[in-house]
C-alpha cells in the first residue's frame, strides 16, 4: 500500500507521551492476557473493568519507572495513522459536500493499555473504538501487532481498514444513525443478537469503510497486489462467529454484536465495489 501518497491529518492526539495506562507494568498484559482477566472476572460475577483498573493501579505501583517509558510505535506507524486519517477526512468531506452536508473531522487518540474517554474507561482489550460522546477514535498501536500474531491479519491495508471502520462509526454519528440505535437501547429494546441493531450498525461501518477505500483508490491509486485481500482477511478474522469459536469453543448467535466473518467481508466488499453510501443500508435489508 503506497500510503505515503496521502495527506497527513493534524487531528491525531498522542496520549502516550505521558506513559499512558500500562496494564500490569512493562509492556503490559497484552490483549490475550487481558481477555483472560475479563473471562475470570465474568465467571466470578465481578465487573471486568474494575478488575482491569486494579491491575492498572498495581502495575503502576510495582514498576512506576516504566509508566514514563517512551511510547510504543515507530515514527512510521504514527505517520501511517496520520495518513490514513487524513485521507478519510478528504474522502468524507467530498462525499458530504456532494450531498449538501458538512463533514466534521473526528480526532484520533493514540494510547497505551487503557484510556479514559467520554464513554468511560476502556482497556486495550476492547480493541480500537469510537466514542460518540467526544467524537474521537481511540487506538492502541499494539492492536496491529495483535492482529498479525493472534488473528493472522497483517498488512498495512488491513490496519487502514480498522481505522476506516472506526471513522465509519463517526460518519454514523453525523448522519444520526448512532443516536437512533442508542434511543432503541434506552427504550429497553434488545439490540444484541445476529439480527440485532448492533450487528447492523457494525456491518454498516464495515460498508462505509469500503466506501472510503473505493474513493481513496480512485483518487490516489495506492493499492498494491494483495492489499485488498489484507482488508478482507482482517474483516474475516474478527467476525463474531470466528472469535467466539476461538475463545468459547462454540458460537452463540444471540450474543453477536459485530456480525459473522462472512457478513463483515460481504459488506466491506459492497462498499468497496459500489462506492455509494446509499448501498450501505444494513438496517432495512432482510439479508445481512
Amino acid at each position: 500500500m503506497r500510503w505515503q501518497r496521502a495527506r497527513r491529518s493534524d487531528n491525531v492526539e498522542d496520549g502516550r507521551s505521558s506513559g499512558g495506562m500500562r496494564l500490569g507494568g512493562g509492556k503490559g498484559l497484552g490483549l490475550g492476557g487481558i481477555a483472560i482477566v475479563v473471562v475470570v472476572a465474568l465467571l466470578m460475577g465481578e465487573d471486568p473493568l474494575q478488575i482491569l483498573e486494579q491491575v492498572t493501579q498495581q502495575g503502576a505501583a510495582i514498576n512506576p519507572q516504566q509508566q514514563s517509558a517512551n511510547p510504543s510505535g515507530t515514527p512510521d506507524e504514527r505517520e501511517f495513522v496520520r495518513a490514513i486519517l487524513g485521507d478519510t477526512e478528504d474522502t468524507w468531506r467530498a462525499i458530504f459536500q456532494a450531498s449538501g452536508r458538512q463533514y466534521q473531522d473526528p480526532t484520533l487518540v493514540l494510547f497505551n493499555g487503557g484510556v479514559q474517554s467520554a464513554c468511560g474507561f476502556a482497556s486495550s482489550a476492547v480493541g480500537p473504538f469510537y466514542c460518540p460522546g467526544d467524537r474521537k477514535v481511540y487506538l492502541d498501536l499494539d492492536f496491529f501487532e495483535e492482529m498479525a500474531q493472534r488473528f493472522a491479519a497483517a498488512g498495512d491495508f488491513a490496519q487502514a481498514y480498522v481505522i476506516a471502520h472506526e471513522v465509519g462509526h463517526h460518519v454514523q454519528t453525523l448522519l444520526g444513525v448512532s443516536a437512533k440505535v442508542n434511543a432503541a437501547r434506552q427504550r429497553g429494546e434488545r439490540i444484541e443478537g445476529d439480527n440485532g441493531l448492533l450487528v447492523r450498525q457494525e456491518l454498516q461501518a464495515d460498508c462505509l469503510a469500503g466506501v472510503w477505500a473505493h474513493h481513496a483508490q480512485k483518487r490516489l491509486d495506492w493499492l498494491e497486489p494483495g492489499d485488498l485481500e489484507e482488508a478482507l482477511n482482517a474483516a474475516n478474522a474478527i467476525g463474531d462467529d470466528r472469535l467466539q469459536s476461538q475463545t468459547r469453543g462454540q458460537v452463540v448467535p444471540d450474543s453477536f454484536t459485530h456480525g459473522t466473518s462472512a457478513q463483515r467481508v460481504r459488506w466491506f466488499k459492497i462498499g468497496f465495489e459500489q462506492g455509494q453510501v446509499g448501498r450501505c443500508d444494513t438496517f432495512s435489508t432482510a439479508r445481512l
